[in-house]
Formats: C-alpha cells, structure tokens, sequence
C-alpha cells in the first residue's frame, strides 16, 4: 500500500467532507484573510484551493513540483513549484488556527474530573546539515480522554519548559526532568493543579521545610532496596514555602548499569567530564510530586511511568505520517508543513475517538466550530477506547518507565523561540 494520499481522493472525492470537519468553507476563507495567508485571487482564486495544495504538499508527501502538476491536471490551479512555496510561507498561522481550534473543540467536553496531562517534546531535523535549522514540537497529551490538548512549534532555542503551557485546577501534570524546573514546577502549583515531574539532582535547589539544605545524594544513598520512599521538601526560594514531596526509588543493578553507561556514552560524546555523582544518580530514579498523600510513594512512581505514552506518540506521528523530516529549512514555511502534517494526525484522532456516537453519512453537518455535537450532549464523556484505566493500580509495574504502552494520536501555537 502506498504511503501517499490518494490524488484522486483529495481533489475529486473526499476534498468537500474534509473541508465540513474544518467548519465549512465559509470559515476557512474568513480564517484565510484574517491571517494574511490568502490576500488576492491570483493564479488560486480560493482560499480552500489554496488549502487543499498545501495539504497535498505537506500531509500528502508530494514534492512542491509534483503538487504544481496534480493542481493544473485536477484543474485547480495552474501555478508553479516557486509560486507555490511563496504562498505556502505565509499559511502558518492559518493553519495553526485550525489546529488550536479543533484542539479546543474537543476538550470542551473531556468531561472527566481530572486531567492527566503527558508533556514532552521532540525534535523535527531540517534539510541539511545545519542542525540550527531543526524544529522542536512541544507536546501535552490528555491520556485519560486519549487526545492531545495543546502544541506548540518552536525553533532549537526554544526549550522544554512547563511555563509554555496553562494549567487548571483539575489538571495532574506529568513531565519529564527537562522540564523540572523551579519556574515551571511554581507555574503549576500557582494554577492549583498537581505534578509528577522528574528532576536532576544538581540543578533544582530543594530545602528542608525548616529551611535546610536538602542534600539529594545524601537522600538517595538513605534508600532501602526495592522499596520507594519519599522526603518532605521546598524550592529555594518560593515565597509560597509549598511542601512536596521527594520520590525515589533504586533502580535494580541492571537497569543501573545500562543508565550509567548510556550516560558515559553521551559524556563522551559531548566531550565533557562527568561528575562522579551523576553516574551515581544515574542508579536511581526520582521525581518530585505535590499530591497528597493518599496517593502512596509507589503509586506516584507508577503514575510518573506513564509518561512514556507521550513518547510512543512521537514514534506514532514520526512513522505513519512521517514527521521525522523537514523538507525545507525557511522558518514559517517549515512551521507551514508542520502544522497541517499535524493537522491531519488530529482530524484523524477526531474521527476515530472523539466521538461514542458517530454520524452514518461520514461528515458533520454543521461546522465543527462550534462542535453542534458538543453542545447538543455536553456531559458526554469520549472514554470509549481510553489508553488508560482511571485506577493508577492498573499502571504498567516497571518505575524505570520502560514499558511500551500503547496511545493514539494529536494542536496549537507558532513561537520562534
């Protein structure tokens, strides 16, 4: 089977129900002008002509020459491979505007009373060899309701930080030690919601609730065998004086091993010496948590583990709609190409788990902004087929994260930095 998208498919069929799941056409060209991607009928006398190349340019795989021919042989517009990329840079905050809505379409009824947010991010390399060209794509995925909630493109000087994303009260955050940060761990806290995130032992000044200093390395070689425990402690600093509490737990000696050497193999590789505590640190794994203690140390470690669907969901898009690669190194029109590769990675996630009920002719009658779907039963709650069971008992065992969970699909802000 090929991996492109039917021509046939896209210009003569299907192109009239995709453009109802993006709200009709009436709001795709209003969407068009308001962004500046669509600002004179020349050549492409259309704004959805105009969307319609783009996504066979980006979603479906074709090379800009090759999307000029299907244009001229579907009659949609007679243009050429340059004119196409000068009109495709300026489409991305049209398209981004799509990907925020349908994103916020459908977590108007998530319906459930907590939000298990996964945050992470992964890079998208560019053409060339020039790796200050690559793009990273910052990522929070809801996996109680299976979806993504929110994402944002940057280029390589934009770092994983929790303070991109907004919080509520309902939200239980789970990131990795990248983002374990005082800034972003206080940005959580004040939006009143929880999180399970891993930090480094050298780069998040903790205290005693006393105002001690809290010694990470002295916690961890304190630890028993097998068996998790946590300290009471504060970040340096917080005027608030919150109280979290400090999970760790040991690794077992070969998941330790394989640690420390992955860590001397990139050591090595950035050509930098490494402090003999990482090495120890490396042994053990810890996270720092604000939830209460009716949730237990192992059930934390356990809840933490299940950050590693966020993952799978990267290797997901990487593969089936290939966002492994950039074919172009121009800012705006790289985040042109993301964004409607990930547009259709989430209209597909719309299609195949948002709705319990599903309309027999195919396509939703109204704009899907607002969903009519959406205020017609607005206590629905699209559990079916949910990655996850509520109970975290039901978590995979292994605290080092190593189990392959399985998940679903995707959006969404442009920012440079």
């Amino acid at each position: 089977m090929s991996d492109r998208v039917d021509v046939r498919e896209w210009v003569d069929f299907q192109w009239p129900y995709l453009m109802q799941w993006l709200g009709g056409e009436e709001r795709v060209e209003r969407l068009a002008y308001e962004t500046g991607a669509f600002t004179r009928r020349r050549k492409i006398t259309r704004p959805g002509d105009l969307l319609q190349l783009l996504l066979l340019w980006a979603a479906g795989g074709h090379p800009l020459r090759e999307t000029a021919v299907l244009a001229a042989a579907g009659e949609v517009a007679d243009v050429s491979d340059v004119a196409l990329l000068k009109r495709f840079a300026k489409c991305d905050q049209w398209v981004m505007s799509f990907l925020s809505e349908v994103i916020t379409d459908g977590c108007r009824y998530d319906g459930l009373d907590k939000r298990l947010r996964l945050i992470d991010a992964t890079i998208v390399a560019s053409a060339g060899k020039r790796r200050h060209n690559d793009h990273r794509i910052h990522l929070s995925y809801n996996a109680r309701a299976g979806r993504i909630d929110h994402v944002e493109l940057t280029s390589m000087k934009g770092g994983e930080d929790l303070t991109r994303f907004e919080f509520a009260p309902s939200d239980v955050v789970i990131a990795d030690r990248g983002y374990g940060r005082a800034g972003g761990i206080r940005k959580v806290a004040d939006a009143g919601a929880q999180l399970i995130v891993r930090v480094s032992w050298q780069n998040l000044p903790l205290e005693h609730p006393d105002g001690t200093r809290f010694d990470v390395m002295e916690a961890l070689r304190s630890l028993d065998d097998a068996r998790a425990d946590e300290f009471s402690v504060c970040l340096r600093g917080d005027p608030n004086r919150r109280v979290y509490r400090f999970v760790a737990i040991r690794k077992s000696e070969p998941k330790a091993a394989a640690s420390r050497r992955k860590l001397a193999t990139t050591g090595r590789k950035d050509r930098r010496n490494l402090d003999t505590r990482s090495l120890e640190a490396a042994g053990y794994v810890f996270v720092l948590t604000n939830l209460d203690q009716s949730v237990t140390a192992e059930q934390v470690l356990e809840l933490y583990q299940l950050r590693w669907q966020v993952e799978i969901r990267f290797k997901s898009l990487k593969s089936v709609i290939h966002l492994d690669q950039l074919p172009v190194r121009n800012f705006e029109l790289a985040q042109t190409y993301l964004a409607a590769k990930l547009l259709v990675a989430v209209l597909i996630e719309q299609l195949l788990f948002e709705y319990d009920s599903f309309p027999p002719w195919g396509y939703p009658l109204q704009p899907a902004f607002p969903s009519s779907f959406a205020q017609a039963v607005p206590q629905i709650v699209p559990q079916a087929g949910s990655p996850l069971a509520a109970d975290p008992d039901t978590a995979p065992t292994d605290p080092d994260g190593t189990h392959p969970a399985a998940t679903r699909t995707p959006v969404a802000t442009a920012n440079p930095q």
